[in-house]
């Protein structure tokens, strides 16, 4: 009697312990996809920003505009050395600036950001 009564239990605990094993394999299965599918997304992002950039330093090769903002920023620093009548001109240039229409301002900083590598001027721009 005790036999047939051990038998199905048995069956019963087993069957219940291979579903519960399937199921934590169905959970990690999904999980280390799921971390798959993210790493796939983060790498072609990454990619993304890394092909952006290397066109846009190729199409920058034969253009002046590097230059001519490097110039155009130097001007306010030769000046600052240059005496008083320097740190004014410097001084009433910046306060000018600064009553220009906002979308000016960012406009300014928009053509820095593109012409000297966008992620590192968007952290500068970005701690204000």
């Amino acid at each position: 009697m005790l036999q047939t009564l051990i038998g199905p239990i048995t069956e019963l605990a087993g069957g219940w312990l291979n579903a519960k094993t399937q199921a934590q394999q169905a959970n990690a299965k999904l999980k280390l996809t799921e971390a798959e599918a993210k790493a796939k997304i983060l790498v072609s992002k990454e990619t993304s920003v890394q092909d952006w950039e290397r066109i846009m330093a190729q199409g920058s090769q034969n253009s002046w505009k590097d230059e001519w903002l490097v110039l155009l920023f130097s001007i306010p620093l030769i000046l600052v050395f240059t005496g008083e009548q320097g740190r004014t001109i410097v001084a009433e240039g910046f306060t000018a600036l600064e009553q220009m229409p906002e979308w000016y301002q960012y406009t300014l900083g928009v053509i820095v950001a593109s012409s000297f590598a966008v992620r590192s001027a968007t952290k500068f721009f970005g701690r204000k």
